[in-house]
């Protein structure tokens, strides 16, 4: 991961360049995705949630192609190519409670609960790496999961199959997100797409068999358009993790719920209600603060091991 702003020397006012690239990329990754989700939620009216997870993950493959050609061995040379195979599998999970979601769920309430998956990777940092968390981003990650519940508002309404799909999506997600992180201090953006496309085609491709229709001409080229955009928002997500500290890009994030909230109404005549986007702000505001508590953190132990004053 490229070096945080804190600790990249630039002249008086100027962004550092690796930040700016940061920022770009995960503008990219906000757009393609939301595109692709608004792409999910129309092709799963016409074809199984399955069906279109498979072709997603297949045509991926024929969009990454030229860059993997470019690169070359590069491309395929990882430190630790099991991991590329457990990660997968949870991708694959991931993908498919999410594509479920999409088609029972409108798009923004989608959106929202998917800004869970950083709150339930810090808990997985907590669980799995014996990360040590104090008092204040324990506070934050609770504000983060009522805002969970300020959407989905159980007892007051019934709290569907979509939304507890879309909950479980952030969950899996979450868990990948942790090991990208770890994978993109070795391997290339392109390697950890690459992998990830291998290993999700099969098993989505099992998935898929038992509700398995042929899409026509037309249903294949809005699938091959969904792929483009997950494998571009893929790499690009990646990049972003590459270039920048998450406390720098993370906030951009947030524009996936107002691309989101604009998609759903032009296409599918959806208007979020007011709580969807409370609910939304609330987790979204809390991620941001817990990215920006282990930043600090971060910042906090390198200067105490340099030896130098640690600025907090």
């Amino acid at each position: 991961m490229a070096d945080s702003p804190q600790s990249t020397p630039t002249r008086a006012g100027a962004r550092p360049p690796s930040v700016a690239r940061g920022i770009l990329c995960m503008l990219v990754a906000t757009v393609a995705f939301m595109l692709m989700q608004a792409g999910i939620r129309h092709m799963t009216g016409e074809l199984h949630p399955f069906v279109v997870a498979f072709f997603r993950t297949s045509f991926g493959l024929v969009v990454l192609a030229p860059w993997v050609l470019r690169m070359g061995s590069r491309a395929w040379k990882s430190t630790k190519p099991s991991v590329h195979l457990f990660r997968g599998t949870i991708n694959t999970v991931s993908m498919l409670c999410n594509f479920v979601a999409l088609s029972i769920t409108p798009l923004a309430q989608v959106t929202a609960l998917s800004f869970t998956a950083p709150l339930f990777a810090t808990l997985g940092a907590i669980l799995f790496l014996g990360e040590r968390v104090r008092l204040r981003r324990w506070l934050a990650i609770g504000a983060g999961f009522l805002g969970a519940l300020v959407i989905l508002r159980p007892g007051l309404v019934e709290v569907g199959t979509g939304p507890l799909l879309a909950l479980t999506s952030s969950a899996l997600w979450a868990m990948a997100m942790l090991i990208i992180k770890v994978q993109s201090r070795t391997d290339s953006s392109i390697t950890i797409t690459l992998y990830m496309a291998l290993v999700m085609s099969p098993l989505a491709l099992l998935a898929a068999l038992p509700f398995w229709t042929w899409p026509s001409a037309w249903q294949f080229l809005i699938l091959f358009g969904i792929s483009t955009l997950g494998t571009i928002g893929q790499v690009a997500l990646a990049q972003s993790f590459r270039e920048a500290d998450t406390t720098v890009v993370l906030p951009f994030d947030f524009l996936k719920l107002i691309w989101a909230t604009a998609l759903g109404f032009t296409l599918f005549g959806e208007v979020p209600d007011l709580w969807t986007w409370v609910g939304g702000t609330v987790i979204f505001t809390s991620t941001v603060y817990i990215a920006w508590r282990e930043a600090k953190a971060r910042r906090h132990a390198k200067t105490a091991g340099d030896g130098r004053p640690a600025t907090r």
